[in-house]
């Protein structure tokens, strides 16, 4: 099976790093015309340069931001019928007693995690409803179906809230051919704070959580853009709603 893209335009958030960059890769390569976004300016510009996409430096926490954004590319180059919600993390933050948790600190993450979410794909479901066609996917984790890894509170709960969004975005958009599907990665080291978070265990920690894996290793950026694709491909058009661990079998 042969997945392409060619004439399709494509938004890749999250993109200057880790699993957005490797999802916008991987589209880029498949023939889209990809777009992508972050908040990081050097390392989207830097992202774009490599694979030859277009880049956006954005904060995606506010229906404002997101709405220019998708007016932008569509008026770019036509249309829009790609949405990849990569950007989130736990923007820094690291697991600690709800006693220490202040409402900033658990707000950022809503904001990156779910607030943007859903300003997307209320900004982008004009243009995909117009040609009845549209694919977007939100990356998840496995933080959205159990408790966190890394213990942090409002990583967990934001995430479990995008496995709902995804749902309900998904029997609201079904009847105008857009299918709502999301991919929930297991433990990636793909960027600073897994890194942080895999060093944090230690050499134990992180034996007992390889050995917890069915495939007995960590996955890879290329292992959850492989997933995202075929959600975005053609093939896979009636399939919706729904939410694929990749995470080596330990779900």
């Amino acid at each position: 099976m042969q997945i392409r893209f060619d004439n399709r335009v494509a938004l890749v958030t999250g993109a200057a790093q880790g699993i957005g960059r490797a999802i916008a890769t991987a589209l880029v390569e498949a023939g889209a015309t990809v777009h992508l976004a972050d908040i990081d300016a050097d390392g989207v510009a830097a992202t774009a340069v490599e694979i030859g996409a277009t880049p956006h430096v954005v904060d995606l926490g506010s229906a404002e931001a997101a709405s220019t954004l998708i007016d932008t590319i569509v008026a770019q180059s036509g249309g829009l019928e790609l949405l990849v919600h990569a950007a989130g993390g736990v923007r820094g933050q690291v697991g600690r007693p709800i006693e220490a948790i202040s409402e900033a600190e658990w707000r950022v993450i809503f904001a990156a995690n779910v607030d943007a979410a859903f300003f997307l794909a209320q900004a982008a479901a004009p243009a995909m409803k117009s040609t009845g066609h549209g694919r977007i996917v939100t990356i998840s984790s496995g933080a959205g179906l159990r408790p966190s890894l890394t213990g942090i509170q409002a990583y967990s709960s934001a995430k479990h809230a995008l496995v709902g969004l995804t749902k309900q975005l998904a029997w609201e958009f079904g009847p105008h051919g857009i299918t709502v599907n999301s991919v929930a990665p297991g433990f990636v080291r793909s960027n600073p704070a897994t890194e942080r978070q895999w060093e944090s265990y230690g050499p134990e920690g992180q034996k007992r959580l390889v050995e917890s894996i069915h495939t007995r290793r960590l996955g890879s950026p290329t292992d959850i853009a492989t997933a995202t694709l075929f959600f975005l491909s053609e093939q896979a058009g009636w399939i919706t709603g729904q939410v694929l661990s990749v995470d080596g079998g330990r779900s």
